[in-house]
């Protein structure tokens, strides 16, 4: 009793918190997405870049100055990566494969932050600090601005598909939000215990009188951004399960509310773009229902342990930090996947199968419940497009959602975004599965060897990063297509949502009718949930009957 106690406890902590940050924080978005002045330090950010930051782009433009920021991200990270054993603090780390530098250049880009290394083994401090780092600040800003842009869609009328400036978007967001923001979390972390050093590999001696290796490093800067930006990864090979990282209960706790923190306050700033705070109350409520969900039905998996009924076998501590127990680690599971950070405290693949499941639907939701810095949200409108869509055939009438019609452009759009990611699973899972080098990375066969691909692909196609640690996926082969896999999981809906943004803020604003749906109701939201369960559920449920399900019953 005592252990479903503290459970709740430390849910009702988290939820406390996200309630009381949402209103300022959610705000504090909107002003800095929204206001005419910039900052000098912005300026001068703006002349380095050659970039006019008051010129309006149409959604093409700032969809090429994306891919563009992006390629040049992925070009320079590649060759850190390839370059570090000529870098300072490079600790006499050996540089990285090709196959391997691809990987985990295109990761950190997409803010997936899938890792195939072991970070103690094979990042030195530089390219820590100067290359993951950097990119765990500006691809959660990426996320935040194609947001912004797709409200504008919605916000303007007759503007010639005009949704933003990417250049203003990416500054004031990683100026004004990510870094003091994650500047005081790493203080909070350091006053905690995590480590912020310069410190390379040190002997010491343990309790048993052998020695080990101990490696410092700037810990603190990077696991701060990595919650906060949702990127996930981590310095070290065990993640926030390593005592550097995440030493006590209570810096726990913090990672978890930081990880949530945006995703959960972003809801608001959308409304406020949109000019109807009700839309944002709406979707914040739909978010919250499907991750009390996963966390409810994770926390119970975990405590019933592998007897799957409460107090016949205790709890499922196989995988899980003693320091933290059952209860936190399911905590941070269903959170980490129910947004795109990827961070673990503790080991997935040691979850119960019924636990697995769970944190892979979450993923499999296209994690939009918060889901990442901008991109759950804007994920979730598609997905309330989807709704409105389904409602207005239900009844006879042109769908319209915050007074733009939804005819045939907007929804081909949307159904496109909405099919990329489970056909990125899909494909890359059945490729993996029907060649022998994909095969040879699975630590078990039958059903749960399955999970561990079909894991790692949701992981990569949603821009996930963790992973049920049985697959072996630093090959060439699971570099190469996972690296592509998270690729096209980022960019190609980022286009469809831009393409949709410009569609729309070119449209004329339809005034509200006696036959508009209302889009902020409680039975909205329940329309909401229930589609994005049913889209899940009809795209997955066979490739999830003989996975999780088949080794849960077996």
């Amino acid at each position: 009793m005592s252990t479903t106690w503290t459970a709740v406890g430390q849910i009702a902590i988290v939820v406390l918190v996200l309630a009381v940050a949402h209103r300022p924080l959610g705000d504090y978005l909107f002003r800095t997405l929204t206001s005419p002045r910039h900052l000098a330090v912005e300026r001068l950010g703006y002349r380095v870049m050659r970039v006019d930051p008051d010129a309006e782009q149409r959604w093409s433009t700032y969809l090429l100055s994306v891919l563009g920021f992006s390629l040049a991200s992925v070009l320079v990270l590649f060759g850190l990566g390839r370059l570090q054993d000529r870098l300072p603090l490079d600790l006499g780390m050996a540089p990285l494969d090709p196959a391997g530098a691809w990987n985990t250049a295109v990761s950190f880009v997409t803010n997936t932050n899938w890792q195939w290394y072991s970070g103690e083994a094979a990042a030195g401090h530089l390219f820590q600090m100067a290359g993951l780092a950097v990119q765990n600040f500006v691809s959660a800003a990426v996320g935040i601005a194609v947001l912004a842009a797709l409200a504008r869609g919605f916000a303007r009328h007759g503007t010639d598909s005009r949704v933003g400036n990417f250049w203003a978007d990416l500054v004031r967001v990683t100026v004004r939000v990510l870094l003091p923001l994650a500047f005081v979390a790493a203080l909070a972390l350091v006053a905690g215990g995590v480590i912020q050093n310069l410190g390379a590999h040190t002997e010491i001696t343990t309790l048993a009188g052998g020695t080990q290796s101990a490696l410092g490093g700037p810990v603190a800067s990077q696991e701060a951004i990595k919650e906060l930006g949702t990127n996930g990864g981590g310095f070290f090979n065990a993640n926030s399960a390593h005592p550097f990282e995440n030493p006590t209960p209570w810096t726990n706790a913090l990672e978890v509310v930081l990880l949530l923190l945006l995703p959960f306050s972003l809801p608001r700033t959308f409304g406020r773009m949109v000019g109807d705070r009700r839309q944002g109350w709406a979707i914040l409520a739909a978010m919250s229902t499907l991750w009390v969900a996963a966390v409810g039905l994770l926390t119970w998996a975990e405590l019933a342990g592998p007897g799957l009924v409460p107090g016949t076998a205790g709890g499922a501590m196989e995988g899980k930090e003693v320091r933290f127990g059952e209860a936190a680690s399911a905590l941070f599971a269903a959170s980490t996947t129910m947004t795109s950070t990827g961070a673990v405290n503790s080991m997935h693949d040691s979850l119960t199968a019924p636990g697995g499941g769970v944190a892979l639907v979450g993923m499999l939701l296209g994690e939009v419940s918060p889901g990442g810095v901008g991109s759950g949200l804007y994920g979730m409108v598609v997905l309330i497009v989807v709704a409105v869509f389904l409602a207005g055939l239900m009844v006879g009438r042109t769908p319209e959602y915050l007074g733009k019609k939804i005819g045939r452009q907007e929804i081909t759009l949307v159904a496109l975004s909405v099919l990329t990611m489970p056909a990125v699973v899909l494909v890359g899972s059945a490729i993996a599965v029907s060649v022998p080098a994909g095969l040879a990375g699975q630590l078990q066969g039958g059903p749960h060897g399955l999970s561990e691909i079909l894991y790692a692909f949701a992981s990569a196609g949603n821009n996930n990063g963790s992973a049920f640690a049985g697959l072996t996926a630093g090959t060439p082969f699971y570099n190469t297509l996972l690296g592509l896999a998270m690729l096209v999981g980022r960019f190609v809906p980022i286009a469809l949502v831009l393409a949709l943004a410009g569609l729309l803020a070119s449209q004329r604003k339809v005034p509200e009718g006696a036959g508009t749906l209302p889009t902020h109701t409680p039975l909205f939201v329940g329309l909401l949930v229930t589609v994005t369960l049913v889209v899940v559920g009809l795209t997955f449920v066979p490739v999830l009957s003989l996975g999780p399900v088949v080794e849960s019953l077996s």
